[in-house]
């Protein structure tokens, strides 16, 4: 099949998340793409509007996971999808986390949706073989009600250290107010032996990786995810492209000593 012919997927389910936001379970109605791993992404279609790159939010035998947030027309379409609606995907594109080493602390951080690339390596880290140290899992949002994923968060309080915080508490709120970056203080991990995880606004990754950085976390071990202008998923049409990088081919997912140069130019 040609690379750029979307196959169809159909809803199995779909889970709201929040007010803008909705978890898509997919199963193929024919011949299923290739596993995708954490960190990668699919092309999702909505017929008849169009498509867009979307990382893969779960990875559970043959169902597709997505969680998209309704932000423009491809996205508000998806979300209106419902059970037995057909979608069309392509993929799996770009590259995934790199796998914690052996005995390693985990760090998460994650701010509003940017949660969403970052649980399946959740939970590959919390049900895989591998030995690791400490899990924590940072997130913030603008407001307690952009929260995802709340049971999920519910259950790796059993195993991780799950801090949230937001930007702008409600009555009633009891968690921390301020920066993701705030939260760093009150995560245990050890720098000389840590993976660090980093998916959200540029801003807020930039601000994180400095401050992992002059707490001696080595860049390498810093993993960010950059999804800038990504249209094709192919390298092809170079929208994407930030310096020498196509990030639709060449990441999402690059290590901070290579993509720190890459964001010394805001995005626009």
């Amino acid at each position: 099949m040609h690379a750029m012919t979307p196959v169809p997927y159909r809803v199995l389910a779909r889970r709201r998340e929040s007010a803008d936001t909705v978890t898509l379970d997919l199963v193929a109605a024919g011949a299923p793409l290739r596993t995708f791993r954490p960190g990668q992404y699919a092309m999702l279609y909505a017929f008849g509007v169009g498509e867009i790159p979307l990382s893969v939010s779960g990875i559970d035998g043959p169902v597709l996971r997505h969680t998209v947030r309704a932000v423009g027309k491809v996205s508000e379409a998806l979300c209106r999808a419902g059970r037995g609606d057909l979608i069309g995907a392509r993929g799996p594109y770009g590259t995934a986390w790199r796998t914690p080493p052996s005995h390693s602390d985990v760090l998460i951080v994650s701010g509003g949706i940017g949660l969403a690339p970052l649980r399946p390596l959740i939970e590959e880290v919390l049900n895989g073989e591998a030995e690791f140290g400490t899990l924590a899992v940072l997130t913030g949002y603008r407001d307690p009600g952009e929260q995802l994923f709340l049971e999920d968060l519910s259950l790796w309080r059993a195993r991780a250290d799950v801090l949230v915080t937001v930007d702008h508490p409600e009555p009633g709120w009891s968690g921390a107010t301020g920066l993701v970056t705030g939260l760093l203080d009150a995560a245990a991990f050890r720098p000389d032996h840590c993976a660090a995880y980093l998916c959200g606004p540029e801003a807020m990754m930039r601000a994180t990786a400095r401050d992992l950085l002059r707490r001696g976390v080595a860049a390498e071990r810093v993993q960010v995810s950059l999804e800038r202008n990504m249209r094709c998923a192919t390298g092809w049409c170079g929208h994407c492209q930030l310096g020498p990088v196509l990030l639709c081919r060449d990441g999402p997912i690059l290590g901070w000593d290579r993509a720190e140069s890459l964001l010394s130019t805001p995005e626009v």
